[in-house]
């Protein structure tokens, strides 16, 4: 028999096992290898190296815009086909699989360019399929019975989800991923016979991903069932339809959830562009290697780890809106400096020829990014609960989906056009900060202790 106890750690297992996804996938490993390895490729096709970098941000945003719509629209009519039917774990099923499966092509991408292509339907794909999974996981959540202690499980889940994150990045930077030099952090040749000179080391990075995801999800699969009280006869998609229909019209007319959707709707949309190009901006503006990207992916785990469980501590003391305000504020400082600062100089500063301060100034930037990030997603994931019934827990984390999504076109697409118009990555993030502030504002008229209509 599952016990609550079992349910729990399953719950958190979940987070362990997706989190390279994005740690090493999306931010610090395969992220800005993409990145160089496009503005190569356009270079050898005869852009300016300014152009081709642009050009390489730009298709990788571009790419996110699509990848961020689907999960956009798909997640509230999955929530509710959930709900309605009971049955969440074949969904688990199919996307962790798609996941696991596309993670493990992206061994594909070379240096050269080859597989460019692939490589980025191959990772959007599966990214979608993860963070499918993940907002269905996330629906489990009010049904774990922890009543006033559920923001310092959120952020306990969190912070452990960002541990396996940084034991994964370890692992890849210890033993796998090459600098220029063909070795890795630690000075060693990649294993198994892993050819450093077609950067196979750095490449292992999605099979990698794979295997974690694949092995780690067994206890999710052992210890979660869907429970035999909430199953049904197989809804009709008029039943699911117009089922979600009755509960957005119902949004309409509760302004603390509405106010709280389309805050999240903006902070969360800069937050993912924050997280999406955190590595990218290193490797195009700072000109980091690999590795240098994989130890501040290090200290930004690190710092999310610790921050989210504090601030899960905090939500419980102080209930999630405190919680996500100053985190807002910690990452508009983060976007300030992002925009202003490159290798000479920070806001119109200078720094001495040869400074290490931009390196040092984004290190502790991705600790702040890390921290400030996994803590706001956690009271968010807290202030979400506080306005959902458990037994419309899918259809209502299916809109909070929706809501980090369903502008997740926005944040890519005006970085695009800010930097193909700038021509510049760094003014390109001037939107970022403008989301930041928006949400900000809407946050204003949500209500601390949230409804729940019934």
């Amino acid at each position: 028999m599952t016990t609550i106890r079992k349910r729990i750690w399953a719950w958190m297992m979940f987070d362990w096992a997706q989190q390279p996804y994005a740690t090493l996938g999306l931010t610090f490993i395969f992220g800005p290898y993409f990145a160089s390895v496009a503005a190569e490729y356009f270079m050898a096709g005869g852009s300016t190296e300014r152009a081709a970098s642009a050009t390489a941000q730009s298709l990788w945003s571009s790419a996110q815009t699509i990848a961020g719509l689907a999960i956009a629209f798909s997640a509230p009519i999955l929530g509710a086909y959930a709900d309605a039917s009971g049955r969440k774990m074949p969904w688990f099923v199919t996307f962790i699989s798609t996941a696991v499966l596309c993670a493990a092509g992206l061994w594909f991408l070379q240096p050269d360019g080859t597989g460019l292509y692939l490589a980025l339907i191959l990772f959007w794909l599966g990214f979608v399929a993860s963070e499918s999974a993940f907002n269905l996981n996330n629906a489990i959540l009010p049904s774990l019975n922890q009543g006033d202690a559920v923001g310092r499980l959120s952020g306990g889940a969190i912070a452990f989800g960002y541990w396996g994150g940084v034991l994964s990045l370890f692992v890849m930077l210890l033993f796998f991923a090459e600098n220029e030099g063909g070795t890795t952090l630690i000075g060693l040749s990649p294993p198994f016979g892993l050819d450093a000179k077609a950067r196979e080391g750095t490449r292992f990075v999605g099979p990698f991903i794979a295997l974690w995801f694949a092995i780690f999800a067994i206890p999710f699969f052992i210890w979660t069932q869907d429970l035999p009280a909430e199953r049904a006869v197989r809804p009709s998609l008029g039943t699911v339809f117009g089922q979600l229909k009755a509960t957005l019209a119902g949004v309409v007319k509760r302004p603390s959830y509405r106010s709280f959707l389309l805050s999240s709707m903006f902070y969360r949309d800069a937050m993912t562009a924050l997280y999406s190009y955190g590595g990218v901006y290193a490797n195009l503006v700072l000109g980091w290697e690999i590795i240098q990207i994989g130890v501040f992916g290090i200290i930004a785990a690190i710092a999310a780890a610790i921050l989210s469980w504090v601030g899960g501590l905090a939500d419980e003391r102080f209930g999630p809106k405190p919680v996500i305000r100053a985190n807002i504020w910690c990452l508009i400082i983060v976007g300030c400096v992002i925009v202003g600062m490159s290798r000479e100089g920070l806001l119109g500063i200078p720094f001495p020829e040869g400074s290490r301060l931009p390196d040092i100034i984004f290190y502790i930037c991705g600790a702040i990014i890390g921290g400030a990030g996994g803590s706001l997603y956690a009271a968010s994931r807290t202030m979400m609960v506080r306005h959902c019934r458990p037994d419309h827990a899918a259809e209502a984390f299916g809109l909070f989906a929706l809501a980090g999504r369903a502008t997740a076109f926005l944040a890519p697409a005006l970085i695009t056009l800010f930097t193909i118009l700038t021509q510049s990555n760094q003014l390109g993030f001037i939107p970022v900060i403008l989301l930041f502030l928006l949400g900000l504002f809407l946050l204003r008229f949500v209500n601390p202790d949230g409804d729940r209509a019934a």
